[in-house]
């Protein structure tokens, strides 16, 4: 069953069609559905939310029958109850030959799962690491191709792009890299927990990568940054995204150390240290 819901966007009732493990903290989810067909998207780091069963459910709870009214109806329901709601990108997205959407990927940052983690899993982490071929979600994402879901938006006078993101930013950072043309010049920073969770990039753009490795002593998030000297230009574009506290420095630095036109420095943050996304949800 589907519903619109403040189009351009609309639900989408999903299966697992498979599973591919990235890393020690890297899932790659695959899902497809019948209709499918209608989700477009033209961005590379589209904006998405997945709606999730609790252990026991076979589907998530999540009361489209309300049509427009499904969010208030969808948090009056018992919090063990109602489904759980996690904000993703777009990882991949494969279309039919007639266009339509066929299957998309969306990559899991998994916390909490590894034997005698600190901070035990969230509802997230712990169903992407045992989601299994036929698993059904909800996925509320956009019928329309450019929506405002999409962040990442270079002016046309983009003569360098500049990337930092941290694991749940890798796989929009890594479809970006790997959509630019020939020719863009990119300096790029990813930060990962393991040196396992390094991935393969492949890209026509004319790309610095560096891969900062959390727990191998290597300097991170704004550290990084500002040791590094960046190619000269005159129209840099930046995009920074990841956990919150990280994000607003490495903003501070481009914008107030380097000088860079805060018009042209996106920055998303995709989570904060300490805070689940319902109390993200709530403090915001």
């Amino acid at each position: 069953m589907t519903t619109a819901v403040a189009a351009p966007f609309r639900f989408f009732s999903l299966q697992v069609v498979r599973t591919r493990r990235l890393g020690p903290s890297l899932v790659r989810v695959t899902f497809a559905g019948a209709d499918l067909h209608a989700f477009h998207s033209d961005g590379r780091d589209q904006s998405l939310s997945l709606f999730l069963p609790h252990p026991g459910q076979s589907d998530p709870v999540v009361p489209l029958e309300l049509g427009d009214g499904w969010w208030q109806g969808w948090r009056e329901l018992p919090e063990d109850v109602r489904a759980v709601m996690r904000s993703y990108t777009l990882r991949a997205l494969r279309r039919d030959a007639d266009g339509g959407a066929r299957e998309i990927d969306i990559d899991f940052a998994l916390h909490g799962v590894e034997p005698g983690a600190a901070t035990p899993a969230g509802p997230a982490s712990r169903w992407a690491s045992r989601a299994a071929a036929g698993d059904r979600v909800l996925l509320l994402g956009p019928a329309v191709a450019d929506n405002r879901a999409i962040r990442f938006r270079p002016p046309g006078d983009t003569d360098l792009v500049v990337l930092w993101g941290d694991e749940t930013a890798v796989p929009a950072a890594t479809a970006i890299l790997e959509s630019l043309p020939a020719g863009t010049r990119v300096r790029a920073w990813l930060e990962v927990p393991h040196a396992g969770d390094i991935q393969d990039v492949v890209t026509r753009a004319d790309a610095e990568l560096t891969w900062l490795v959390r727990h191998d002593s290597s300097p991170m998030a704004v550290d990084a940054v500002r040791a590094a000297r960046l190619p000269l230009a005159e129209r840099p574009y930046v995009w920074i995204a990841g956990e919150s506290g990280h994000v607003k420095a490495v903003r501070r630095h481009f914008v107030g150390e380097r000088g860079i036109d805060r018009r042209r420095v996106t920055f998303v943050g995709y989570w904060r240290q300490g805070l689940t996304e319902e109390q993200l949800r709530a403090a915001e």
